[in-house]
């Protein structure tokens, strides 16, 4: 059949298989929509495949591969017609998902592009898909993606390339920005799509990849009027805030797309087309490599590597590689080829965007406002502190050196106190939410050396329509810090004045078991009321706390606010400011703004320092000074936190949900915080109401008031339960120093006695019948063969200790793992006595301090350390007064200077990398094995996949409570999981994926 003068479309299809009424009820549907919109169908083709090339599972999961022709209408414009087949083929899956038909899937459905993907090796494409060597087959250009997926269930729908793009990376603010999206498409208009709008909706399709998500909505912005390059600075913007030389215009340019649409944080390398464009980029952080080669013939080369493709050098006119948030594309239409600066400076001169600017208003006036006079002094601030939770322990150890340095109180050792739902004590809900952390697939990012990609700029308002390109998007408030201060945040209200709507975040204590549910159900319909009423700002308080009224925890209040605006399509109409009591860590701050706070003002905790002020405690220094100093120690907290996940911006950490709920009850989570991660249950809101009541009675129904002493960071006498209390240290010292085993004994009953701590406590051994004879047991000589001491460098260890544990554990034929920084080479040769100094295991972490081919020659494994449990997606850290001149020398470095690792190894930024690593440590020590450090963590099971087949031989699963010698206080406390939830969790995907007989698990914390 030889076609007219129209354009043709051809649609790439998935059907099920086995499914043969589906098959044809998929069909019927595709043609149905198709016609209806007036063209005309040509008719069907079955894609001829190669069936022997792919594997046992690939073909069992194979779909029924076809394709469908269509004819353009007489006269109809390119960018028409491709409008019309985007709504045709999302009715198309509408309509199939309505009746439930599985395995469907439209791989393209375009009159520009045609989409042949699989699973299969790169060498197999053409092999299965025979069309690809056919020479009819003509292109002006082609883009081609190699997965190396570590996704347990691979599927065919979820390879690559997608409809638009093609994503080597990984989205870390995956949760949040479907969420945002979900609140963006009730504000979508667009005359390019007419009454067929909500066939859109939702945008992002169920079941999506975050590769797949994203080019969701890079697909809808490109059908609404933008072109590829303009979307690509829209969703993966360069960092801009802190670059004094970036040209003015393109400020405004991003400027403009902060105000439109949360950027997709994380590494990423794209290649993507619209028909007419053909561009690559890059993340602000440039965490994936990007080459380009220009041939004389007009011919551009982009790809992840160079020599993809074999070209003659004499034909090469230029050749580079792509930086941090760059691009290079072709105007396919006008031939023409734009490097970044060109593109951008196009971009930038679309649309008058420095004008269109002159609508945001920028409150950094706010900053001028000084410190608002203390609200309650004496009695009424001790009550409310009570009623908070305060502990003079917090005060002291948290509150009084983020004043006095500026920075996050940092701590030692590990932490041994029980999880919060374990625990006998009061313990605020931030205790319930854990840190999530970038582990191999997606390198943190270094917030001190790498500020100038990180931002906490903060937008305030109504969000406009993202399909919109006009100044109306620009009529928001912003701020440089989700953080105020009292004064600022009084003249913050001040400013809204009745654009804002105070809700009362407190409830009654005699209202009966049901009083907290009614108070949240009344909080949500507040806010809901509020904003359908045309409130731009909320305002979440707890002040009104007193005799008669118990606050509402704010992180619940928060989210359970921002997921029922999230649920009604209605968090885009409005920012959520709150003020909050209870808050004064930064860990706190971290999970209001992850669970969806706009801003917070900690009024409680600047009340405390003013207290303090006034008693002299914090110097010569002057409140405003103290308080500046404490929002200060609260934004680099956040930037801490926002790197470990490596997110760079605030608004893309916002509403993200980057934590796992550990003992909250699965039903609170999911209707106030869904979609997070929650695996361990535990508390209700019946629970939390006791423990206020609690809490409440103490504050309100007492007339002597102290505040509570603590012992969460340090073990105190009727303090919080530690694991390891000075009691029982000292039986183990004496029944050590004794050489006793009774009391040795009495030591073990005593931590068995002890209240629970970790989740093994809740745990007993189940006997399975008869007991084996003592002489079937293997032998203590093997056991002692799979017992490691943790790592720890020499440095945090003094040379004594640490040579002293090298020995004992050589001589029982146990390892010791040397941690980072080296190890002295005169400890590599046995001593006279037969003794043998030299650590078994040596570990390889992100600074490579001491790492040599003497060093990694001198032991049975050598261990690549990803994350530290203390302290998972930070780098290690040794003070400079502990740099001694032997530690100098070993670590190659000078005296007295503080050594910091970075967070990530700089040669790890994926799966591949890794395994280059231990194919490179292979090759240097063919016979030492390669164990690969990470910490426990929801997903570490998919990780732990693709460490195994990177071909690591032992996978180490650290826990929580793993112990540091240097750390901020909210990574000890608050980041990581328990080494019993990793390691269940990658036993079972590693046996799922048929992985598990190639590694060994080892454990610590």
């Amino acid at each position: 059949h030889t076609p007219g003068a129209v354009p043709i479309a051809v649609g790439m299809v998935f059907l099920p298989r086995t499914n043969f009424a589906g098959q044809e009820r998929c069909r019927s549907i595709l043609e149905t929509e198709i016609l209806k919109f007036g063209y005309q169908i040509y008719g069907w083709r079955q894609v001829p495949i190669n069936v022997d090339v792919i594997g046992e599972k690939a073909n069992a999961t194979r779909p029924e591969i076809e394709q469908i022709m269509i004819a353009g209408n007489p006269g109809i414009s390119a960018e028409k017609f491709e409008t019309d087949l985007y709504i045709i083929r999302r009715l198309i899956e509408a309509a199939v998902m309505n009746e439930h038909i599985p395995d469907f899937y439209i791989c393209s459905l375009s009159c520009r592009s045609l989409i042949y993907k699989g699973m299969f090796l790169a060498e197999q494409l053409t092999d299965f898909y025979p069309d690809l060597l056919d020479e009819r087959f003509v292109s002006r250009f082609a883009i081609y993606h190699q997965r190396y997926s570590t996704n347990t269930f691979p599927t065919w729908r979820l390879a690559q390339p997608f409809r638009m793009l093609a994503h080597n990376g990984e989205i870390n603010t995956l949760s949040g920005n479907v969420n945002w999206m979900k609140s963006h498409e009730t504000r979508m208009e667009s005359d390019v799509f007419g009454r067929h709008l909500d066939a859109l909706k939702p945008v992002i399709e169920a079941g999506a990849s975050d590769s797949s998500a994203l080019d969701n909505v890079y697909e809808l912005l490109v059908r609404a009027g933008r072109n590829a390059p303009h979307v690509k600075s829209l969703l993966i913007p360069d960092a801009w805030s802190y670059k004094p030389t970036m040209p003015e215009k393109l400020r405004d340019l991003y400027a403009y797309s902060n105000c439109v649409m949360e950027p997709w944080d994380g590494p990423a390398a794209i290649a993507a087309t619209d028909g007419n464009w053909v561009i690559a980029g890059m993340d602000r952080n440039g965490l994936r490599p990007m080459r380009y080669t220009l041939m004389e013939s007009g011919l551009l080369y982009v790809g992840s590597e160079s020599g993809m493709v074999h070209v003659s050098e004499s034909q090469i006119v230029e050749k580079g590689r792509l930086g941090p948030g760059q691009m290079i594309g072709v105007d396919l239409e006008a031939g023409l080829l734009y490097h970044d600066a060109e593109l951008k400076e196009s971009l930038a001169d679309a649309h008058p965007y420095g004008e269109w600017g002159k609508n945001l208003t920028q409150l950094d006036s706010l900053n001028e406002t000084g410190v608002a006079a203390p609200d309650y002094t004496g009695d009424e601030l001790r009550r409310r502190q009570v009623a908070a939770g305060y502990t003079m322990e917090e005060i002291e150890l948290l509150l009084q050196p983020m004043v006095e340095d500026a920075k996050e109180a940092t701590g030692s050792m590990g932490d041994d106190t029980p999880l919060a739902v374990l625990s006998e004590q009061y313990r605020g809900m931030h205790h319930f939410f854990r840190q999530s952390f970038s582990q191999v697939t997606n390198p943190p990012i270094d917030s001190l050396r790498e500020y100038r990609v990180m931002s906490l700029k903060t937008r305030l308002g109504n969000l406009g329509n993202v399909l919109d390109q006009n100044e109306s998007q620009m009529r928001l408030l912003q701020l440089e810090s989700p953080i105020l201060s009292n004064g600022e945040f009084a003249a913050l209200r001040d400013y809204l004045g009745d654009k804002a709507v105070e809700i009362n975040c407190t409830f009654s204590p005699d209202r009966g078991e049901l009083a907290l549910r009614r108070a949240m159900y009344r909080i949500q319909r507040q806010a809901e009321d509020a904003v359908r009423g045309g409130a731009v700002h909320l305002v979440l308080t707890d002040k009104a706390v007193g005799p008669d009224s118990v606050a509402i925890p704010m992180i619940l209040a928060t989210g359970g606010v921002h997921s029922h605006l999230v649920q009604e399509s209605l968090r885009t109409f409005t920012s959520l400011n709150v003020q909050s009591a209870e808050c004064l860590d930064v860990q706190y701050f971290a999970v209001l703004i992850g669970v969806g706070a706009t801003t917070v003002n900690a009024y409680l905790a600047q009340e405390t320092i003013a207290d303090r002020h006034r008693r002299g405690l914090f110097g010569t220094l002057d409140l405003n000074e103290c308080v500046q100093r404490y929002k200060s120690a609260v934004d680099q907290g956040l930037l801490k936190i926002m790197s470990k996940m490596g997110i760079s911006i605030i608004s893309s950490y916002r509403g993200a949900y980057k934590f796992e709920a550990v003992g909250l009850s699965r039903w609170l989570v999911a209707a106030y915080f869904p979609g997070m991660a929650s695996r361990i249950s535990g508390i209700g809101l019946s629970g939390i109401r006791l423990k206020l009541l609690e809490l409440h009675k103490q504050a309100f129904g007492t007339t002597a008031l102290s505040l509570p002493v603590g012992g969460l960071y340090r073990y105190r006498a009727n303090g919080e339960t530690h694991a390891f209390q000075g009691p029982q240290i000292h039986m183990l010292q004496s029944a050590v120093a004794n050489d006793s085993f009774a009391l040795f004994r009495k030591y073990g009953e005593a931590i068995r006695q002890s209240p629970p701590v970790n989740l093994r406590d809740l745990m007993e051994f189940a006997p399975k019948g008869e007991a084996v004879p003592l002489e079937e047991v293997e032998s203590i000589t093997r056991i002692r063969r799979r017992l490691v001491s943790p790592g720890i460098s020499l440095g945090a260890l003094s040379p004594e200790a640490h040579e002293t544990l090298s020995i004992a554990m050589n001589r029982i034929g146990a390892k010791s793992d040397s941690g980072e920084g080296g190890e002295d080479p005169v400890r590599y040769k046995p001593r006279a006595n037969g003794d043998n100094a030299s650590s078994a295991i040596k570990q390889v972490a992100s600074g490579r301090f001491g790492v040599t081919a003497e060093y990694l020659n001198n032991c049975r494994e050598i261990e690549i350390k990803i994350a530290q449990g203390a302290k998972p997606g930070e780098g290690g850290q040794l003070p400079g007064i502990k740099v001694s001149g032997m530690i100098a020398r070993l670590r190659h470095s000078t005296e007295g200077v503080t050594l910091i690792s970075p967070p990530p190894h700089h040669d790890i930024y994926s799966i591949e990398d890794l395994a280059q690593l231990i194919y490179d440590l292979k090759q240097i020590n063919p016979e030492a094995k390669v164990c690969v450090k990470l910490v426990a963590q929801s997903g570490i099971g998919t990780i732990a996949a693709g460490v195994a087949k990177a071909n690591a031989d032992v996978i180490l699963i650290s826990g929580n409570s793993g112990g540091t010698g240097a750390s901020p206080q909210s990574s000890i406390k608050y980041a990581g999981l328990p080494w019993e939830m990793g390691l269940s969790e990658v036993h079972q995907v590693l046996t799922l994926n048929r992985l598990r007989h190639r590694v060994v698990l080892r454990t610590d914390g």
